[in-house]
């Protein structure tokens, strides 16, 4: 079991939103309007952590030990979305979110695949951890400086846990687990070859609801996204470059074989599934 041990090393660099974070450094006059509007989008987006807690509950009710990892997930990512409304309470509470605005993004997610799960919610922590560096960068305010650096490296810590509960996957049902993490992994890293940005919060993820059923599309404005990426904090080739780099070195952890490149990885995808066909007579392994 996985849980005690990432409970006691997540709790041990548990930030405090009192004394970690330094309110008294704010300057007003390095903030503009479209910056701040930018803070309540996020803000709004990281509540969306409360469905997803659903989802993952809900589609992997046979392990204990992944849903009560889940509450150390749930409560750090709820507090990435308290501290930014903080923020905002403090120095722009004309736009602090509603209480309409949060329930408006959480809405039931279809059943889908647990392992496809997990590989793409591990590639959306890669991503977010550099879209908040980027965002980092991008701002001149300490306070919101500060704020986007720490809950970036919280979004690191995060997909570490994930990579674990994948090892842990591999180990206990091999190549299934293989054939969902490359595969989620190919798309996930290709992300320059799509008019979106690849990330759950923007993902179709109901139905019934299609068109509006991703976090974007239920927000105040659901266009900010593209335009503050690329736009404002002008997350480029270079930024997009670190994220596949990254997703790419961590399959080449986990799977102990060297990727440099998305066609790497696919082809590695085309193997394992090749593993998985089931001749006549026979039956998959799992190993």
């Amino acid at each position: 079991m996985l849980y005690p041990e990432l409970f006691k090393s997540l709790e041990q660099v548990r930030w405090n939103m009192e004394s970690d974070i330094p309110w008294d450094k704010y300057d007003a006059s390095k903030l503009t309007p479209e910056q701040a509007q930018t803070i309540k989008m996020n803000a709004i987006t990281e509540w969306s952590a409360l469905p997803a807690t659903e989802m993952f509950l809900r589609d992997n009710r046979g392990d204990s030990d992944f849903c009560a990892f889940m509450s150390i997930w749930f409560f750090e990512e709820q507090k990435h979305s308290l501290v930014l409304m903080e923020y905002l309470r403090r120095f722009h509470p004309e736009l602090v979110p509603t209480e309409k605005e949060l329930d408006n993004v959480r809405f039931e997610f279809d059943p889908a695949p647990p392992l496809e799960t997990l590989m793409l919610h591990f590639c959306g922590e890669i991503r977010l951890n550099h879209w908040y560096r980027c965002a980092s960068d991008w701002h001149t305010e300490p306070v919101i400086k500060h704020i986007y650096k720490i809950i970036s490296q919280d979004e690191a810590r995060h997909g570490g846990a994930y990579l674990r509960y994948m090892k842990k996957s591999l180990a206990e049902v091999g190549d299934v687990a293989r054939a969902a993490f490359s595969k989620i992994g190919v798309l996930m890293a290709s992300a320059r070859r799509t008019e979106k940005p690849l990330h759950p919060t923007n993902l179709h993820v109901n139905q019934a609801l299609f068109p509006n059923d991703t976090i974007q599309s239920r927000l105040p404005d659901p266009d900010w996204l593209e335009r503050w990426l690329d736009g404002q904090i002008k997350f480029d080739g270079v930024w997009e470059k670190k994220v596949v780099d990254r997703i790419l070195h961590n399959m080449s952890l986990l799977f102990e074989r060297t990727f440099e490149t998305v066609q790497d990885l696919n082809r590695y995808r085309k193997e394992v599934a090749q593993r998985l066909v089931i001749l006549p007579g026979s039956m998959p392994s799992a190993a």
